[in-house]
């Protein structure tokens, strides 16, 4: 009876802490510092696909100069969702070369697709409106290790 008692709560332990880190923002992805002409872009790097599909979820606020830079493996058609975020983002879908092709407005808690209109590898989610307020659209160039080859 013992050894069953200790095993039921070994699995209770693995499985609470497995519901909380999947209930738990990611904050210790590596960092890049990327530039919109003269504003600079602190980004969490997800770069697995583990951290790609946790992304921004569970966050309660983000620091207005601060976003995440999601970087596939190879460039296609990227489509995101807002499950389980908390926060209004604009997602920037950016070619190879630091290119925005396209912006997509995304509200919290959303599972309304938002896809990339030309297949790419990296795409920049930062605070709604950030990109608009700096007067970057389709077309601005973002600059940074990512982006050089």
């Amino acid at each position: 009876m013992k050894k069953l008692s200790i095993s039921l709560l070994c699995v209770w332990v693995f499985a609470t802490s497995t519901v909380w880190a999947q209930e738990s923002p990611q904050l210790q992805l590596p960092r890049v510092t990327l530039s919109a002409g003269m504003h600079l872009i602190n980004a969490q790097v997800a770069s697995t696909p583990q951290q790609r599909s946790i992304g921004l979820m569970f966050r309660k606020e983000m620091p207005v100069n601060e976003g995440m830079l999601f970087a596939f493996e190879q460039a296609s058609e990227q489509c995101f969702w807002m499950k389980n975020t908390l926060l209004p983002l604009t997602a920037a879908f950016v070619a190879d070369d630091g290119t925005i092709v396209n912006l997509a407005d995304m509200q919290p808690q959303s599972l309304d697709s938002h896809c990339s209109t030309k297949p790419v590898r990296f795409v920049l989610e930062m605070n709604k409106g950030w990109f608009d307020k700096r007067g970057l659209k389709a077309g601005s160039k973002l600059s940074g290790p990512p982006f050089t080859r």
